[in-house]
């Protein structure tokens, strides 16, 4: 999720009251922007490892994935469902699972020219790869409303960011990753697909 605007309100709401609403401030004031890249665990429901800075490069996504497999080493196997974004399908990202698989850097080939780095179909046709231990899944473009952690980042918008005031964009992460822990041991349950298939219009 990236851009969270760590905005603080100018003012601060007046309450409800017998016979009022809320009166919310429409002013405020800009502290920048941080970005989360979240995992989210479909059996559990949780929030697994999240990272949240004011940047999202190939590094940085490498480093999270790094972290994400870390944070449990007695996994055998790991699935990933992720959107097609280019750091999703990086040179660094294909030479760290050749790396866990045993894989020559020799054999993948040069970015831009030869083999498994060429394009990035060819880096995502190596990262999808079912017989490694951390297997990538990319939606359809246009379809990331199937990964899951849509969801979830929804109810964070819902929750947390809408009706929020940050001070700061070290203040927007620490909320960020109160809420995380507040969900993960109050709210956190798998969700259930309600969509059977059926078209919506003719």
């Amino acid at each position: 999720m990236t851009g969270i605007q760590a905005l603080e309100r100018a003012l601060k709401s007046l309450p409800m009251r017998p016979g009022k609403v809320e009166c919310r401030e429409f002013e405020y004031i800009r502290h920048g922007t941080q970005t989360l890249i979240a995992n989210f665990d479909v059996v559990t429901g949780q929030l697994v490892a999240p990272t949240i800075d004011s940047q999202r490069t190939e590094a940085d996504f490498l480093g999270h994935c790094q972290r994400l497999i870390a944070s449990d080493p007695t996994a055998s196997k790991w699935h990933l469902i992720m959107d097609c974004l280019n750091i999703h399908q990086s040179e660094s990202l294909v030479r760290w699972i050749a790396d866990i698989e045993g894989i020559p850097f020799d054999n993948l080939g040069v970015k831009g020219k030869s083999g498994i780095l060429q394009s990035m179909s060819t880096r995502a046709q190596f990262l999808a790869n079912p017989a490694h231990k951390v297997v990538f899944h990319f939606t359809p473009k246009h379809c990331s409303w199937l990964n899951q952690v849509e969801i979830w980042f929804s109810i964070l918008t819902r929750k947390l960011l809408r009706r929020g005031s940050f001070s700061s964009q070290a203040d927007l992460k620490q909320q960020i990753l109160n809420f995380v822990d507040y969900f993960n041991q109050k709210l956190a349950h798998p969700f259930q697909w309600t969509f059977k298939g059926k078209l919506l219009a003719v």
